[in-house]
């Protein structure tokens, strides 16, 4: 089907290979390039709808947003139209980023305005939770480490997105990374001088933009600043956690705060941390996304995320403004720079170098002790958990594990979107060659579990019980493994390129022909496993490490 784009036309709808529209005669193709197919959503300024390029091989998909205000008059026009430049100057600037969606035009025509940017498919988080219910602590956890380094990068660009919902992030099919999408509401013209004079860092603008519920208070008093997007970024995770949009949650009649603690199972120190992200007061809110990383203590997630986020990977070569092609290093590539240049890198810097003073004066560490016991360790991290009350999981050990799935059931589940599978018992399921990519595992009970050759890439299984498991060929390249149990496990031939096994028990574990380049992992703990000449260690080389 081929739509029509003239807003007065009164029947859009086109047999596919038409020119003309039908009903009013309006050209159907955009620019002679572009034909729409379809309407995707209406705004209160700009309709959206799916379309292809049919100037490029393959005829590629994408999105056209068209200015068509609500109202004419001229305010809202002119409001209209500032918005709609200031989407596509914003995603000009930051559109090089995987997570956000790419601008491939902007240009006026037949007195009508249009941005054209790269079509992201997959489900929203809203759609997610409709069709699969709610998160555990853990999945959302997992949210907010994919999540916060994106928003790090935004803010670093002196832009407010002003509009993060579970309905503007979607989970591409391609890689399941999430994507933020709709940038017509951001602030990208932060007042400097208002900063420097108030402690909220208050940026003014003219417009009350943002989504009731989402957006906070200083916001929808025209008052946006960077800690806006924190604390709408609140309110999705408790949408993830309840399932509930804010509407539906009650309030404290005397503060105005959202009740939401009651509806959840989530450890004391994570609900802290919610709380501080949903303070109404800006002073009292976390004011960066690098404050809540360090809260929640996701330093071994930042590794694989700013590697495969803040840049593109090694190799590639960008265009700069000039037509020439320059190589882009990847973050820790041995020619990297010393001094990081970007607002992520440094981040990411800073939190290694944190990670290893801690690693350093931690009781029975490589560092400090000939010969550490990773299962002894994984047994204090544990026991200090527990008594501090840190526990980084969405259920206490005194809590019953959720019933347990057979294979059939955790196949489709995945199909459908869902990826936390947190505390589950899936011991002996026989999962061989499934695409698990991305998938939750934290805590849960995966004893003799057949993944062979599955594809685990990215895959949580911190805490998770994997002993006598059959791994073998299984790829498992960036997957967190801290503190697993991998006793007896069958990793060989297994892909375990930068994966973080820290702290991981492998006594008996067969990592022969295993693939660990990059990988966290001490030679304490490989002399507890199998190795032979096939081996690819850490540093690249086969069969030795030194």
């Amino acid at each position: 089907m081929s739509y029509c784009l003239n807003p007065d036309c009164p029947q859009p709808k086109n047999p596919l290979h038409v020119t003309s529209c039908q009903a009013c005669g309006h050209p159907i193709m955009l620019r002679n390039r572009y034909r729409v197919l379809k309407t995707l959503g209406q705004g209160g300024f700009g309709a959206t709808f799916l379309a292809r390029d049919e100037s490029l091989p393959g005829n590629p998909s994408c999105v056209i947003k068209q200015l068509r205000p609500a109202t004419t008059t001229s305010q809202v026009l002119e409001m209209a139209q500032k918005l709609f430049e200031r989407e596509a100057r914003t995603l000009g600037k930051i559109g090089n980023h995987p997570q956000v969606p790419r601008l491939l035009d902007f240009f006026q025509d037949n007195q009508q305005f249009y941005l054209v940017q790269e079509y992201i498919s997959g489900l929203t988080l809203q759609q997610e939770i409709r069709q699969c219910g709610p998160l555990s602590e853990a999945g959302v956890k997992q949210f907010l480490s994919e999540v916060l380094p994106l928003i790090k990068y935004i803010h670093s660009q002196e832009v407010i997105h002003r509009d993060i919902k579970p309905a503007n992030l979607i989970r591409r099919e391609q890689d399941r990374k999430l994507v933020l999408i709709d940038f017509g509401a951001v602030k990208d013209e932060v007042n400097q001088a208002a900063v420097a004079s108030t402690s909220d860092q208050t940026a003014l603008t003219n417009f009350a933009i943002g989504t009731p519920g989402f957006a906070p208070p200083e916001q929808m008093a025209l008052r946006p600043v960077y800690a806006s997007d924190i604390y709408a970024l609140g309110v999705t995770s408790v949408y993830l956690l309840t399932g509930k949009s804010p509407k539906d949650l009650d309030y404290n009649p005397s503060t105005g705060e959202m009740v939401w603690r009651k509806s959840v199972q989530v450890s004391d120190h994570f609900a802290t941390v919610l709380k501080k992200m949903l303070e109404a007061s800006v002073r009292h809110r976390y004011q960066t996304a690098e404050e809540i990383l360090r809260a929640l203590d996701l330093e071994p997630y930042f590794d694989s995320l700013v590697q495969g986020m803040a840049m593109p990977t090694s190799g590639l070569s960008n265009t700069n403004t000039n037509g020439n092609s320059t190589e882009v290093q990847e973050v820790d590539s041995p020619s990297s720079p010393s001094s990081p240049s970007s607002a992520t890198q440094k981040l990411a810097a800073a939190i290694r170098k944190r990670r290893e003073r801690r690693e350093r004066s931690r009781p029975g560490s490589p560092n400090t002790m000939g010969n550490s016991n990773p299962r002894s360790q994984f047994i204090s991290r544990s026991v200090t958990e527990i008594h501090t009350g840190n526990i980084p999981s969405s259920q206490s050990f005194a809590t019953s594990r959720p019933k347990k799935l057979d294979a059939n059931g955790v196949l489709t589940a995945y199909m459908k979107g869902r990826r936390d599978f947190a505390s589950h018992d899936l011991s002996g399921l026989d999962l061989q060659k499934s695409d698990l990519s991305g998938g939750i595992f934290y805590q849960s009970k995966l004893t003799r579990i057949n993944l062979q050759g599955a594809d685990l890439s990215s895959a949580d299984f911190g805490q998770a019980s994997l002993t006598r498991a059959n791994l073998r060929d299984a790829n498992l390249g960036r997957a967190y493994l801290s503190n697993s149990d991998l006793e007896g496990a069958d990793l060989r031939g297994a892909d375990l390129s930068f994966a973080y096994l820290n702290h991981a028990n492998l006594k008996g574990a067969n990592l022969c022909g295993a693939n660990l380049a990059n990988a966290k992992i001490t030679e304490e703990q490989l002399a507890l496993a199998k190795t032979n000449w096939a081996t690819i260690m850490p540093n690249g080389k086969r069969g030795l490490w030194s």
